[in-house]
């Protein structure tokens, strides 16, 4: 008998994959598709992976692609962090010591056609390990195992999006002229235009400016199938902010990362960049928020678990998500806001939460309860994230926390009408005391595991690190624009 492939030996398709691999090579076919690109997100949140060919990607089916996993080793300025060739590579987990591969195996529900690069598809990929179990540094695993989890006690996480970005022109691409880089030493950015003037909240004429550039960005999501419900003038000058529909978790994770991949590669093929940086370095600029809306829904019936009666905010359950949410708020501050820029948002009377503090409909507070009696829409609005968070650690952290207070009820205090003089704890102020936080938190290390707790902790280490010696240097703080440092911008501006 013939050896069974990766994926059949390992029993890692069900019968729906198969059907929607069959879909996916239908559509191949169809449409004369000639490159598939294979994607998973790394740890923070940016797709990498490779560009098959289609012969290559039906292999991929039924033996997974041989990828190493060398980015795991590298911060977001692609320092390397871990000295792959000790012993344990530098990980308390067994088996990564040597930059192993490890096998990138296609989930078939997400093949989707790229509607701005000719005859090419991509598709999300799960990673494992050699011997058939999940790699465990995956974000796209975290976020699956922390989503079994909510199944296993008859729950669904349902999420909607609401992202905060940049748009601007490039003037100089830099290249032949400016730095190009070097590992733990980013590239200079381009150097970019707004393209308006001014602050004006959901100024009309902001958008028709920019309709030329948003409108092959709106198609292609349109076309992709994501559901996306508007385009807004933000407040800054350049600044958008992108909603999305109600999704299930994995799939609003899958849809966020899409959907930033898509605006910065269309925005740059027609001589623009998008940036989910929190706050460039640019004059006038101001900080970008990721607003994460989530509900729970019973898992057999669809039905929204949330729903308030009489004159209460939320249902007993809902409230306890909140209050778990809150709990787990400050250890949970490196997977919502994770880059030191981030937390230049926290700030008392910005529409930013500084504490963790929570109301009805109250945009200062970090929970922000949206809901009527008997109104099936109703929900809460995570306001604490920042726009380059990874979407997989983001939702996961969220899940993770509200199950917990579901399960133990949690208390979530009294509502609060002035959430900037509410006496309940602060938020983190920086990345390094997110960090610390994180370090010695038992319910994340419970529930994601010593090992990824460990890896995200060195991880954010080398970034806080590189950073504190560039201020050490660079201390004259009239030279920060917007009070932000060079640092920030080239850590930060043009990779996310």
């Amino acid at each position: 008998m013939p050896t069974a492939k990766f994926v059949e030996k390992y029993d890692l398709y069900g019968a729906e994959d198969h059907r929607d691999a069959e879909r996916a090579l239908e559509t191949i076919n169809r449409e004369g598709i000639e490159i598939v690109r294979v994607v998973w997100p790394d740890q923070h949140g940016l797709l990498r992976g490779k560009a098959l060919t289609v012969p290559a990607f039906k292999a991929a089916l039924a033996s997974g692609n041989d990828i190493t996993m060398a980015p795991f080793f590298f911060d977001t300025a692609n320092a390397i962090v871990m000295n792959p060739f000790t012993p344990d590579g530098g990980f308390t987990i067994e088996g990564l010591g040597g930059s192993p591969n490890v096998k990138m195996v296609p989930d078939p529900s997400t093949f989707t056609l790229l509607p701005w690069a000719e005859k090419t598809a991509l598709v999300f990929c799960d990673l494992y390990m050699s011997n058939g179990t999940p790699f465990p540094l995956a974000p796209r695993t975290i976020l699956r195992n922390t989503l079994a989890a909510m199944a296993d006690n008859g729950c669904e996480l349902i999420a909607g999006l609401e992202m905060e970005w940049y748009l601007t022109k490039i003037v100089d691409d830099g290249l032949g002229t400016s730095s190009l880089g070097a590992p733990g030493s980013p590239a200079d950015p381009p150097t970019v235009a707004p393209v308006s003037r001014g602050y004006n909240y959901l100024l009309v004429d902001h958008l028709d400016e920019v309709d030329g550039i948003l409108r092959p960005i709106r198609n292609a999501l349109s076309s992709m199938g994501l559901p996306v419900r508007s385009f807004d003038d933000e407040w800054a000058p350049s600044q958008m902010e992108t909603t999305f529909d109600i999704l299930p978790g994995l799939a609003a994770a899958d849809s966020a990362a899409l959907f930033r991949t898509t605006a910065k590669q269309i925005a740059k093929r027609n001589g623009h960049l998008a940036s989910f940086m929190c706050t460039p370095a640019i004059e006038g600029f101001y900080a970008n928020g990721w607003h994460l809306h989530t509900s729970i829904a019973d898992l057999d019936t669809g039905e929204n678990l949330m729903v308030p009666t009489g004159d209460a905010p939320l249902s007993d359950l809902g409230l306890h998500y909140i209050g778990g949410t809150l709990e787990h708020g400050a250890a949970a501050s490196v997977f919502t806001t994770p880059t030191i820029n981030g937390y230049r948002r926290r700030r008392p009377y910005s529409l930013a939460p500084d504490r963790l503090a929570w109301g009805q409909d109250n945009r200062a507070a970090m929970m922000r309860v949206i809901s009527a009696p008997g109104d099936t829409a109703s929900h809460v609005e995570n306001r604490v994230g920042d726009s380059a968070a990874n979407p997989y650690l983001y939702i996961a952290a969220q899940a993770v926390a509200g199950l917990d207070g579901i399960l133990n009820r949690t208390d979530p205090g009294a509502p609060s009408e002035d959430p900037y003089s509410a006496d309940v704890p602060q938020l983190p102020a920086t990345l390094a005391e997110a960090i610390a936080e994180l370090n010695q938190n038992a319910f994340y290390r419970k529930t994601f595991g010593d090992g990824f707790i460990d890896y995200m902790v060195t991880m954010k280490r080398s970034e806080t690190t590189r950073y504190d010696a560039w201020v050490a240097e660079n201390p004259d703080e009239s030279t920060y624009v917007n009070g932000v440092t060079d640092w920030e911008h080239r850590e930060y501006f043009e990779i996310f």
